[in-house]
């Protein structure tokens, strides 16, 4: 087990292998949608096929994260736009850093969204040793002030596709409720803990639990 969120060299290596095994495991599962999804975000939309963001990986280093795009091209006119106009929405983007009635989101978006397929893209994240299958909520830069000294403890992970936040709410779940569960899951991290949060990830994409 991890203690104080400090990883033992045979951890890390354990855990990178299951990250990498479940990862081609889950990658030749989902080989069609490869096809699928982005013929249909060309046929819906114009833009490009995958979406890249900032994000800061184990130890603050930094790197690009990958999805299916689930928005518009104009995407950043158009949450600049809402901003002005809607206080309401300016104050839930400045706490969560997102909006639960995104106008910048398409509609096969929404549904990518919803399943949490927009986030496959994320298995080369893996693949590169950037991500891990389970772990952290990945954040970007503006983000680390508001987890003060806890960024320390979740840093020395690896962020993952999936994680306690996601499988307990996802959405549904404040911020500092979100900072609390990645803290636990690093301070408390064991193979079985991350064995169960996939089983429950796969539940709670069935159901479409807190996505949005």
């Amino acid at each position: 087990m991890a203690r104080h969120g400090n990883m033992k060299s045979f951890e890390m290596a354990e855990k990178r292998v299951f990250d990498a095994l479940l990862a081609i495991l889950v990658f030749v599962c989902a080989l069609p949608l490869f096809v699928v999804i982005p013929l249909l975000i060309k046929l819906t939309t114009p833009g490009p096929v995958f979406y890249k963001a900032p994000r800061l990986g184990r130890n603050g280093r930094p790197f690009f994260i990958w999805k299916f795009r689930s928005m518009y091209s104009d995407a950043d006119r158009r949450l600049v736009s809402l901003l002005m106009i809607d206080e309401s929405a300016r104050e839930e983007y400045k706490t969560l850093f997102k909006i639960k009635n995104d106008p910048r989101i398409t509609f096969l978006g929404k549904i990518l969204r919803r399943t949490s397929l927009d986030e496959l893209p994320q298995l080369l994240n893996v693949f590169r040793g950037e991500m891990s299958l389970v772990g952290p909520r990945p954040i970007v830069e503006a983000e680390i002030s508001r987890y003060g000294k806890d960024y320390e403890i979740i840093s020395n992970f690896r962020p993952g596709i999936t994680g306690l936040w996601q499988t307990s709410g996802r959405n549904d779940v404040d911020y500092d409720r979100r900072i609390a569960l990645d803290t636990y899951y690093v301070l408390n991290w064991s193979p079985w803990l991350d064995v169960c949060i996939v089983l429950k990830t796969v539940w709670c994409v069935l159901c479409m639990k807190g996505a949005y």
